[in-house]
């Protein structure tokens, strides 16, 4: 009975045809966009061929995969402001700038206005599409909070989407802002993300939790120490001297992981594979809002991470290495007693006639 009920909701909702507006024309390098290619749970060929049973066709517009170009390409952008394309998902990768510090000139653009032969700003498009998209998702840190082009001193006074947009905004099916952050963003991160929103936006999954910085809170949730293969020896007080090194905890050379929101060290980069700590690199925090400004110089230890580390170093530390080491010697890195090759059961066992 279950089954005859699921076929049908599932043809329903593979009938449904979602668009993802993917803009790459704000302050970035793209390299989330590169990120995106080398995801694999799910694989963005998962979601863009319909691989995932049950999941709406999704057709992504985006200059990493067009084989489009000028006008043509463009169209895309001009349909999903008609309602041509509902529903829709809007992508901004790229910090926003502040187009009017721009003068006479513009910071970021995408475009040509049909009618005076002018670009179009990045701005603009936002202004067109944000408040007609069914979710509006920004992608990598530049993205959610402003990153590397809004440090002190930027010219262009670049922020992040829900700077631009407001903290409170919310897409025309009531969805706030979803921000992925990172630098770039974890590629399985962006995928899974994407394909939450559009299962819910089919009515086949709820909307997605966000915490008070709009991450995802089932990827957000936990600090990259608490997810680090690393963290046991910081309670220890056992710590790298030098980068690369292959044990031991990183934040005496300046890792900002016991204070980030970040799941890397768990997830990995790459299927699994790689990943700052994972690799002997450090922590930079490039998944926090206040990401690079509040966390440089990078590889300085935080006076904070110093003083909290020099206590696990110094004090139980040591005390905690030798007990277990004395326990793993003498007493769990042993074989029971009763396990010997001699003419006699002494393991406790006790025969009935």
């Amino acid at each position: 009975m279950a089954s005859t009920e699921f076929v049908p909701n599932q043809a329903k909702t593979e009938a449904i045809t979602a668009h993802v507006i993917w803009l790459t024309t704000g302050l970035s390098c793209e390299g989330d966009s590169v990120a995106l290619t080398g995801a694999t749970n799910p694989s963005l060929e998962d979601i863009i061929t319909g691989a995932i049973p049950g999941m709406p066709r999704v057709v992504v517009h985006t200059t990493v995969l067009a084989v489009e170009s000028g006008d043509e390409f463009m169209q895309a952008w001009y349909d999903a402001e008609a309602g041509k394309l509902d529903p829709f998902v809007l992508v901004l990768e790229g910090s926003v700038p502040n187009e009017k510090l721009s003068g006479d000139g513009y910071f970021a653009a995408m475009g040509v206005n049909p009618d005076n032969g002018q670009p179009i700003t990045t701005n603009e498009w936002l202004d067109r599409l944000a408040p007609k998209a069914s979710a509006v998702v920004a992608v990598g840190t530049c993205a959610t909070y402003g990153g590397i082009p809004a440090m002190k001193n930027n010219p262009t006074g670049a922020m992040g989407l829900a700077d631009y947009l407001g903290w409170n905004f919310k897409s025309k099916a009531g969805i706030p802002i979803v921000n992925i952050p990172g630098c770039p963003a974890q590629g399985d991160n962006i995928t899974e993300t994407l394909m939450y929103l559009v299962f819910a936006l089919a009515g086949m999954a709820p909307l997605p939790e966000l915490d008070e910085a709009l991450r995802p809170k089932w990827l957000f949730e936990r600090t990259a120490h608490e997810s680090c293969n690393r963290a046991a020896f910081y309670e220890s007080g056992n710590f790298a001297k030098e980068y690369g090194s292959d044990h031991r905890c990183l934040v005496q050379l300046g890792c900002k992981g016991p204070v980030v929101k970040c799941n890397v060290p768990l997830r990995g980069w790459i299927n699994g594979i790689g990943g700052c700590p994972n690799v002997g690199g450090i922590c930079m925090a490039c998944t926090m809002p206040g990401f690079p400004d509040k966390y440089m110089p990078f590889m300085e230890e935080d006076p904070n991470g110093r003083l909290s580390s020099n206590f696990a170093k110094f004090t139980y530390g040591p005390v905690l290495r030798w007990a277990r080491a004395r326990s793993i010697r003498t007493k769990f890195d042993k074989e029971p007693e009763w396990r010997h090759n001699r003419a006699e059961l002494t393991s406790g066992y006790a025969k009935r006639w």
